[in-house]
């Protein structure tokens, strides 16, 4: 009965020590669930950005949309559900071309103008990543993945125009 003690006790706190174990990792994995992205920035702060665009916009748009009520597109807008069906296809195109696709660059195109329709300037959104190599290359030892567009893949563009198109933040 003697060592029946420490064996009891033993028990007692493994079963404490397991406990917060996994309480603190069940804690770890919903907070990674709620920790917000690096670049989340305020709504004040976006006023201040967009303002401090409005020059380049009347630039451009004074001189290519002379006479466009409106001047040209200053925002796009895209659907929570065409995003995340691009995310999901583009890390599929990705893997299928051999990259690890890492994220999304934005570049600002424009559309070509036609005879019934203005060429609005729109956001073109391209899959970014490294491209998939063997571990046991001695010459990738020392480089760390890139984000570089993944060459041919294919990229997003089917944002809605401001409305007015040349209305600032926010709408």
């Amino acid at each position: 009965m003697k060592k029946l003690g420490p064996i009891i006790l033993g028990i007692i706190i493994g079963a404490v020590a397991m406990y917060f174990y996994f309480h603190n990792t069940k804690h770890e994995e919903n907070m990674s669930e709620t920790t917000a992205p690096k670049g989340i920035i305020k709504s004040n702060e976006i006023t201040v950005l967009t303002k401090a665009y409005t020059p380049r916009y009347d630039s451009i748009s004074n001189n290519f949309f002379r006479g466009v009520e409106g001047g040209d597109n200053r925002s796009s807008w895209y659907s929570l559900e065409d995003l995340r069906s691009f995310l999901t296809l583009a890390e599929a195109q990705a893997k299928d071309l051999g990259y690890t696709m890492n994220g999304v660059r934005i570049y600002p195109g424009a559309h070509p103008s036609l005879q019934d329709r203005d060429g609005y300037t729109t956001f073109l959104f391209v899959p970014t990543g490294y491209e998939n190599t063997s571990e046991g290359r001695m010459s990738n030892m020392s480089m760390q993945p890139s984000n570089n567009d993944i060459p041919g893949a294919n990229g997003f563009d089917n944002g809605e125009v401001g409305d007015p198109p040349g209305a600032n933040y926010p709408q």
